[in-house]
């Protein structure tokens, strides 16, 4: 598929995502919720009726669709040696990270200012029972690994550090210069992906992240829906998470071997969690196998995002908004930014509700109005979101 199909109206790939109606609508939510194409609903139907079939037979079946799910993740990942658990969210999955660290002997993370509230309330909480975060400011995101490298001791047990920041776009470049960081001081890291996956390119052999781990999930680019998050582990991880499933010793359960100590399995098994919803996974196999299809890979979709993105920079630009309504940050070029664009202004719920009463689907985090794009909108569609904007604009000028 050539891109300029999708930037035409009636955009090429718009009639797959009929459920969603996505020709109909303006959903500039592409960097939260992005619609799920039609093969989504066939295959939750599918769910459905493998559990009416085989009962409680189906876990073979589910399992299938669970291993689908990993690869899909390897592949956007670009990772040949790592292992994935998988989870409802990416909190539940973190949780059982942090539960594997040495926190008693080494008592430190390290973070930024800018993570997303899965990580940022649950080390906040942890400090609260005396554990030192040590949060470096996010911002220059082009700066951030090596002030995040500086700030690692040997008492530190980990850093925690997004790839593109969830509120405002911003690539954090460099994290190998993280790794480096931890692997002299005997520290992890954990890279959350979530913003990166599927729309900025992210390969743990290019980025030499082999030795990271990794969080994510498919809300938001991957078209997955609820329910598909992932935990990548290194090949060698040999932690023992204390917060686990019963399905981290399955294998031993089912042998009838003895489990004192606590066993854990190989892979993936080790982070593993307890029974399960399977419906998910259904869904995410089947949009992986349809992205596949479509040949929409990582590289493909980042230069389609650009060009969206880069629209929707320049007709904001034409706007000539009044900065102390809303302003749009310059000094951060294209290439930097992920897959939305962030605007700033102190009346970012009002422009976002106002927004909402006029068709256009957008979000706000704090003061940052944030609009995501999608491969199924056409260039006209984000021309009529724009002029939505400055109708909005002009409103709130005239009062």
């Amino acid at each position: 598929m050539y891109p300029e199909a999708l930037y035409a109206s009636p955009n090429a790939l718009a009639p797959r995502y009929g459920r969603f109606r996505v020709a109909e609508r303006l959903l500039l939510t592409g960097h939260s919720h992005q619609a799920w194409p039609d093969v989504a609903l066939e295959a939750q139907g599918r769910a459905w009726l493998d559990a009416a079939e085989y009962a409680d037979d189906k876990w073979p079946h589910a399992f299938a669709m669970a291993d689908r799910v990993r690869r899909g993740f390897a592949r956007l990942l670009d990772d040949a040696d790592g292992a994935f658990a998988l989870g409802a969210n990416t909190h539940e999955l973190v949780v059982r990270w942090l539960s594997a660290l040495p926190l008693g002997r080494r008592p430190r993370l390290v973070t930024t200012t800018g993570e997303f509230h899965s990580i940022r309330r649950q080390l906040d909480r942890l400090a609260e029972e005396g554990i030192a975060v040590v949060k470096v400011p996010a911002l220059p995101a082009t700066t951030l690994a090596e002030r995040l490298a500086h700030a690692v001791d040997d008492r530190t047990a980990a850093v925690l550090v997004s790839a593109v920041l969830y509120e405002n776009a911003h690539i954090v470049p460099n994290l190998a210069y993280v790794l480096a960081a931890c692997r002299r001081a005997g520290a992890e890291l954990l890279v959350d992906a979530y913003h990166a996956l599927n729309v900025v390119p992210f390969s743990l052999r290019q980025d030499q992240l082999a030795d990271a781990f990794v969080v994510g999930g498919g809300y938001k680019y991957c078209q997955l829906g609820e329910g598909n998050c992932f935990l990548r582990i290194p090949h060698d991880c040999a932690l023992r998470p204390v917060i686990t499933g019963w399905f981290a010793e399955f294998d031993a359960f089912a042998a009838g071997e003895a489990t004192t100590p606590v066993a854990y399995g190989s892979g993936a098994a080790r982070f593993a969690g307890a029974t399960y919803d399977p419906t998910s996974h259904y869904r995410a196999a089947r949009v992986f196998d349809f992205f596949e299809q479509q040949e929409l890979t990582p590289e493909f979709l980042r230069g389609v995002s650009q060009h969206q993105v880069g629209l929707l920079a320049r007709s904001f630009d034409a706007l000539d908004a009044d900065p102390r309504l809303i302003t749009r940050d310059r000094a951060v070029t294209l290439p930097e930014l992920g897959g939305f664009l962030a605007l700033h202004s102190a009346r970012a719920a009002e422009l976002c509700r106002r927004l909402r009463d006029l068709g256009m689907l957008s979000d706000y985090r704090a003061d940052v109005l944030r609009l995501g794009p999608a491969p199924y909108l056409s260039d006209a569609q984000l021309g009529d979101a724009m002029h939505a904007l400055g109708r909005v604009m002009r409103e709130l000028g005239a009062r």
